[in-house]
């Protein structure tokens, strides 16, 4: 602890600092030649409640991305997707599933308690549950439909939609391939994570865990890993690691690796399209290191979509979708504020390269509105 201490907030940080550094370790300042498994890895997953998020949140970071690639990796088991940070679908490396989801176990169960699903479920006992659940999802991979059918016929007295969601927070389940694959459609299939991949869950160092977050998220604070978690208690963990601190300007103590690099704050961002739900967003209790609170509820709505968004000069200044007809996709920016005509020609360029990368065989466009 008295090292700990030692590291206390000498150093003060000013925003742009913060974004330059964020955005270093997302790797948006520049693409990265790592392969994409590495870079999942090193993002702690990629949030996936819409399957296709992932595959333009990892070509605006990968220098060549294909959008096959990744089908690839969930089709040879060497990627999952599954509830995880924050009662949500992820997408992260096999290795990190097991890890992870052992982790999250408490968080897990604490969200199921609060959801609207809990008081459903309570028509059945929870071990009871589980154990039917796990026997058939043994059996076989099951459909959330089939699964409704088995469990509400087993266990009358309560909801069974219920239950599946139930199931999803008490056992670790991974949705299976083609769910997620680009292109391939097709609808959630549940199999127990540990068959699916053939491994036991296994307990992770939680101070490994941090070092991981500041590395791709850092510096931050432990209201900061609890936000993009969903974990609580994570005071004590930080204060037990040797850590440098610094103050940022609103007098927010923030922590980070002792060796870790702090980016140049003048360094030149080019034109980002961030995916939606990106973790990007969604990391820290303060997140206007990347999105000016003029524009969150703008990104983030009410109704918990967080939306494409585009950067300018390194801060998110608009949102942006896909919009498909027949032979033709088009990138549809939505721009806040008025935006130079370099700024317009570089998102321009960006927009064709992301729709040759995931629509090669359409007519490509990218349109722009004031909003």
């Amino acid at each position: 602890m008295a090292q700990y201490r030692r590291h206390m907030a000498t150093l003060a940080l000013d925003l742009r600092t913060l974004n330059r550094t964020l955005l270093d370790r997302q790797l948006l300042l520049e693409r990265t030649g790592s392969g994409a498994e590495g870079v999942v890895g090193h993002l702690l997953g990629l949030q996936s409640q819409t399957p296709t998020s992932p595959y333009p949140g990892l070509w605006t970071r990968v220098d060549g991305f294909d959008f096959g690639d990744l089908g690839e990796l969930l089709v040879k088991r060497r990627a999952v997707r599954l509830v995880l940070m924050r009662s949500t679908v992820h997408l992260v490396t096999a290795a990190d599933a097991l890890l992870l989801r052992h982790w999250l176990e408490p968080m897990l169960e604490r969200s199921f308690r609060g959801s609207q699903w809990a008081r459903g479920a309570a028509g059945a006992d929870r071990a009871e549950v589980i154990a039917f659940g796990r026997a058939l999802l043994r059996e076989q991979p099951r459909t959330p439909a089939e699964l409704r059918t088995e469990l509400g016929e087993r266990f009358p007295a309560a909801d069974p939609a219920a239950l599946v969601n139930a199931l999803r927070s008490w056992v670790p389940l991974a949705q299976l391939p083609p769910r997620g694959v680009w292109g391939a459609g097709g609808g959630t299939t549940y199999g127990l994570l540990e068959d699916w991949l053939g491994r036991p869950l296994t307990p992770p160092d939680p101070a490994d865990l941090v070092r991981r977050y500041l590395a791709a998220f850092g510096p931050a604070s432990p209201a900061d890993m609890q936000k993009w978690s969903g974990m609580t208690g994570l005071k004590p963990v930080f204060g037990r690691m040797d850590l440098r601190s610094y103050q940022a300007e609103d007098g927010r103590v923030l922590h980070d690796l002792p060796d870790a690099r702090l980016a140049d704050p003048s360094v030149p961002v080019p034109a980002r399209f961030v995916a939606d739900f990106d973790n990007l967003l969604l990391s820290h209790a303060d997140r206007t290191r990347i999105v000016p609170e003029a524009y969150r509820r703008r990104v983030m709505t009410a109704n918990g979509i967080v939306r494409g968004t585009i950067l300018v000069d390194g801060f998110v200044a608009g949102t942006w979708r896909v919009d498909r007809a027949k032979g033709a996709a088009a990138v549809a920016v939505t721009h806040f504020a008025p935006l130079s005509a370099a700024d317009r020609d570089a998102l321009t360029g960006e927009g064709l390269r992301l729709l040759a990368a995931a629509d090669p065989g359409a007519a490509h466009e990218v349109t722009f509105t004031a909003g």
